[in-house]
């Protein structure tokens, strides 16, 4: 047996071993939304799960399905389906799994669209309780006898909290539930969740997957770790048709991507899958460019605090340290109050005022006006969020570049 292949290597050669058309590198885009047999018991076996195929391009295509392929090698998973953002794959993994008076334990650091939702789906029946997930007793001691589901970030946006994922792992192994990881901020280049027992593994790939911002995508991946025999909420016609390992994936393909119809495009899917052929360079240097800005502005006098999993200051930072490959992109800074953060903003030149996150600049954003503004004031207190917080996504640009940015910027709100 030959020696696994490392990480870019796979997903360079990754389309091209699926043997395309015409000995192309990559899988060409295919644009049918519908799909034609000679045979007309071809299309009935597709849709009996009796054979693999493609019936309406609303739950895949060839160009999907290449894509989907590569996110299970990065992963180490089984399987994975993928949707039109990160927002669909969460909303139709819980929507396909998750039935009323179900329970689900979620982090209290929830990025706020995803607490959103979670908030859409209690005001349907569905009980959840937020926790503090940076220690495992927290989960353990908010679980019920109907809890079906724990649902953790990897690093959490703004303030950088990370899972205590080891031990999350363990406890929802040993009691049967659903672990669902997003991993999202730290992409599978820096950690695969099928190393702390996740079942599913959540990433929005227009962020470090895609990592252009041209292409809005998402996906879920089933590790394989999960008994779903034993889930009480599959559809029987399922049980009937579809291999146990295959069920928890199947039910999310059709009736989160089928029913729900948050479909990715295929123009989406081969931008995607393309652009994640340099993940690892890509954050290899975003990591270094982040770790050293961090430094510098925790040294900062005009800096109250500074929110990033590499510095020894960070809570998780030991945590992290084991967990994960490099300590990611991400980060937030709090400057002094004296100090408007919108006007400091606006002073810099390279950094770009933006909402996005995993992009190949380095993008900042004003938290409490924006993406936290709708919680309010005394939610966005208790998630530690303060009015003069900005959140980084740092990219690629040259690391000097960033610095000089910063420096100058920081040195024109003295006055």
């Amino acid at each position: 047996m030959s020696k696994p292949k490392g990480f870019t290597t796979t997903l360079l050669h990754s389309d091209r071993l699926l043997k395309p058309e015409f000995g192309s590198l990559h899988q060409p885009i295919h644009t049918a939304v519908t799909w034609g047999y000679e045979d007309v018991q071809g299309l009935v076996d597709v849709f009996q799960n009796k054979t693999k195929g493609y019936a309406y391009s609303r739950q895949g295509n060839p160009t999907t399905t290449a894509l989907e392929h590569k996110v299970t090698q990065m992963e180490g998973g089984m399987a994975t389906v993928s949707f039109s953002t990160g927002m669909a794959a969460i909303t139709a993994t819980v929507l396909a799994l998750i039935k009323a008076g179900d329970h689900i334990v979620a982090s209290s650091y929830l990025f706020g669209n995803t607490r959103s939702i979670m908030q859409t789906f209690m005001d349907m029946g569905v009980a959840i309780s937020f926790v503090d997930v940076t220690d495992a007793k927290n989960v353990a001691d908010a679980c019920r006898d109907n809890t079906r589901m724990v649902f953790v970030e990897t690093i959490a946006n703004p303030a950088t909290q990370v899972a205590d994922l080891a031990n999350i792992g363990e406890l929802c192994s040993k009691k049967n539930l659903i672990y669902v990881v997003d991993n999202t901020m730290t992409s599978p280049y820096l950690f695969k969740p099928v190393s702390v027992k996740a079942s599913l593994v959540i990433n929005s790939l227009t962020k470090y997957i895609g990592g252009h911002g041209n292409a809005l995508g998402g996906s879920v991946t089933d590790t394989g770790l999960y008994n779903w025999e034993q889930f009480p909420n599959i559809t029987p016609i399922l049980r009937a048709q579809i291999k146990p390992a295959m069920l928890g994936i199947t039910q999310i393909r059709k009736r989160g991507l089928r029913d729900g119809g948050g479909t990715l495009s295929p123009e989406a899917a081969h931008s995607i899958s393309v652009g994640s052929e340099t993940l690892a360079l890509r954050l290899e240097r975003a990591c270094h460019n982040a770790k050293t800005l961090a430094t510098f502005l925790e040294a900062h006098p005009l800096v109250s605090k500074v929110y990033y999993p590499g510095l020894a200051s960070h809570p998780q930072h030991a945590l992290t340290s084991s967990l994960f490959h490099r300590h990611g992109g991400l980060m937030s800074f709090v400057v002094n109050e004296k100090i408007d953060c919108l006007a400091f903003l606006n002073r810099l030149q390279v950094v770009i005022k933006s909402s996005n996150l995993g992009d190949t600049r380095t993008l900042a954003i004003p938290v409490a006006q924006t993406i936290f503004f709708e919680l309010g004031a005394e939610r966005r207190a208790e998630m530690g969020i303060p009015d003069t917080m900005i959140r980084l996504s740092v990219g690629i640009e040259d690391t000097e570049d960033l610095m000089e940015d910063f420096r100058q910027a920081l040195e024109a709100s003295k006055s």
